[in-house]
């Protein structure tokens, strides 16, 4: 028991936060912005070793059930960490360009800050560092195909079909993401391994590649990482909500660019997914840090806009999805340059470089409101 409890000592610190936070929530935002601020900060630090934690039963998961799932298990844990924060800030939030703005901002941590970051430092020790390119390929062009329906061509539809085209884009998300998984777990899911670059001839040798790569998993039960991401989840929707109330006071008049709470929520869901992928990069394993960032990029678009734009239906509150015109040149800009760097199969220190240039200037922009 007390092993149980040292290895769980982030939930627990969750769970302690949560006890002493959601009985004071009244009181904390009735005290005033200085208190309330402070109480964020304290949440969201709660909230982050949280999702550390689910990361981290995730990444064992990874481990047991090898990839593509492994990825697949980490990258749908945090688009549901976001999707959780997402909508219960909606719920307390009037801003129709909460939804947009965290997307957007997930789409730029997860590209130009967790796979330039990772390219970058395991470019300076390993050099250039290989992966399948038919993975990178495959992830960026089914991010511009659901940024493009969701987040491009509404800016053109009338505010009169939002409904039409609310219902529309729910439908194409779920089958594009659908079929995309069934793809990505059978027939090619070669594409999202390295050691399965060379693609197998025929059914039979594809199946012998997945019993080999089958017989190296580690074993274990999957019951306790489960159990693990399952009560993680739930404490970061409950202090989520605490959060919430107290940020909103906090940052009320206080001039920070309308852009700082849908920065938080894509932090929070990505901190799991940075620290993986540094790790895979530093020890010059790159394709996890490719199914990883474009990965959770590719579920936050075609995920997230389902469940946001269904909330919105259920509602009947409009909410405002296109992309402003100068995210709408950053997100252009950041598949180009993705697009571009991918086309050898190999990342280096450079091209690292390149992204993590435009995530800065992403939160040079962000600082100026735009």
């Amino acid at each position: 028991m007390l092993t149980f409890l040292r290895h769980e000592w982030s939930l627990l610190v969750a769970a302690l936060a949560l006890i002493v936070s959601l009985p004071l929530e009244h009181a904390i935002v009735a005290a005033g912005q200085a208190p309330s601020l402070a109480a964020s900060v304290l949440l969201i630090a709660a909230i982050l070793v949280a999702s550390v934690r689910v990361a981290h039963h995730a990444e064992t998961l990874a481990e047991r059930l090898g990839e593509p799932y492994g990825t697949m298990v980490l990258t749908l844990s945090a688009v549901l960490v976001e999707v959780v924060i997402l909508a219960i800030l909606m719920s307390q939030s009037p801003s129709p360009t909460l939804a947009r703005d965290t997307i957007y901002s997930a789409v730029q941590l997860d590209i130009n800050a967790l796979l330039g970051l990772s390219a970058l430092l395991g470019g300076l020790r390993h050099g250039e560092q290989p992966y399948n390119i038919d993975s990178g390929n495959t992830y960026v062009v089914m991010i511009l195909t659901g940024l493009g329906v969701s987040m491009v061509l509404p800016a053109f539809v009338p505010a009169a079909h939002w409904q039409s085209y609310s219902v529309f884009t729910i439908v194409v998300m779920v089958v594009l993401y659908g079929l995309f998984l069934r793809l990505q777990t059978g027939r090619h899911s070669y594409f999202f391994s390295y050691t399965y670059a060379q693609k197998p001839q025929g059914a039979e040798r594809l199946a012998e590649h997945e019993a080999q790569h089958d017989d190296q998993h580690p074993t274990g039960s999957l019951a306790l990482p489960l159990l693990g991401i399952a009560v993680g989840i739930a404490l970061i929707g409950m202090l989520s909500e605490v959060m919430a109330a107290t940020l909103e006071v906090g940052l009320a008049g206080t001039g920070a660019p309308p852009i700082v709470a849908p920065l938080v929520v894509a932090t929070i869901s990505a901190s799991p997914e940075i620290l993986t992928a540094l790790r895979a990069a530093l020890a010059n394993r790159m394709q996890p840090v490719v199914n990883i960032a474009l990965g959770a990029s590719l579920a936050t678009v075609v995920l997230t806009v389902p469940v946001i734009e269904a909330l919105a239906l259920f509602t009947h509150h409009p909410i405002a999805m296109a992309l402003s015109v100068p995210q709408m040149v950053m997100t252009l800009l950041t598949l180009l340059v993705a697009t571009i760097n991918i086309h050898d199969g190999e990342t280096n220190a450079i091209e690292g470089l390149t992204h993590f240039v435009l995530f800065a200037a992403f939160l040079m922009l962000s600082a100026m409101g735009l």
